[in-house]
């Protein structure tokens, strides 16, 4: 009778341990081939990656890499993250842009922007980067910087377009006889207003200058000046200075013995005095 007792007892507690084991939450399911699959991922609270500059290329140290996760679609939002690397001379650079997750729009378009600054340069993006939602990256996110042309290079491509113009335009000449110098000039005219200037200067034994003076609405625009021996000689020189519309100095390059450094603003006022003083005398005064 004991036996009996104590074996319905013992059936009893393993029945009890049954339906607790079976009713405990679990948190993992076995997958059909007897492996646990993982829970699922939450939404995305960072995008990742590398940014690297096209060419061989060395920002200074001056510079300011800028990097956003903006919504492409919601146009003038403010971004959802933003970054600063200042300076920011190595490259590839890694970056991580850290956000709310509830500040997502499942269904908006979330783009990386980046963008270097350099001084004048400037290196942008030539492809966009879509990220995070509608089936993007997060993660090892590429983008490469390009670099733009600087107002001076800008500037400078513009005025040897017209270089190659003044060909066809209308032409005059003259010389003047000085105590120091021999000085003779050409100028081109196009529509009734002068456009070039091109002047050569002999001062003996102290050198010779070539120089082509560019003008718009009357005013000087771009100089360049070489700077020789002799007229036959190569140049030892060439300082370049170049002015925008609103009269401010975006070009200056003075280059020699193979090497290009900014050219002084002292000599930049240099050049643009002597762009005035030939367009007088080269028009007798009329500056047309």
């Amino acid at each position: 009778m004991r036996s009996v007792v104590w074996s319905l007892m013992t059936v009893a507690a393993v029945a009890l341990a049954g339906c607790s084991n079976s009713s405990s939450p679990s948190s993992s399911a076995p997958a059909s081939d007897g492996s646990t699959a993982a829970a699922p991922a939450g939404p995305a609270t960072s995008v990742s990656g590398t940014v690297t500059l096209r060419g061989d290329i060395k920002p200074s140290p001056q510079d300011s890499l800028e990097i956003k996760l903006v919504d492409a679609t919601a146009q003038g939002s403010a971004p959802l993250a933003t970054k600063t690397i200042s300076p920011a001379t190595t490259f590839p650079q890694s970056f991580e842009l850290n956000f709310n997750a509830a500040d997502v729009a499942a269904n908006d378009m979330y783009v990386v922007q980046a963008t270097l600054t350099d001084g004048d340069r400037h290196y942008t993006m030539p492809l966009q980067a879509p990220v995070l939602t509608q089936g993007h990256a997060t993660a090892n996110i590429a983008i490469e910087l390009a670099p733009e042309q600087t107002p001076g290079e800008k500037l400078l491509v513009q005025f040897q377009a017209v270089q190659k113009q003044i060909g066809g335009m209308k032409r005059s000449s003259g010389t003047q006889l000085e105590k120091d110098a021999s000085r003779a000039w050409q100028v081109f005219r196009d529509g009734g207003q002068v456009k070039f200037i091109r002047e050569l200067v002999d001062y003996g034994d102290k050198g010779f200058t070539s120089t082509d003076y560019a003008y718009k609405d009357g005013k000087p625009w771009v100089v360049q000046q070489q700077k020789k021996a002799s007229q036959s000689a190569s140049a030892t020189s060439t300082d370049t200075a170049g002015w925008g519309d609103d009269g401010s100095l975006v070009l200056k390059t003075h280059q020699a013995g193979g090497n290009t450094q900014p050219l002084s603003d002292d000599d930049a006022n240099n050049l643009q005095q002597q762009a005035n003083t030939i367009l007088k005398l080269a028009t007798g005064g009329k500056g047309k």
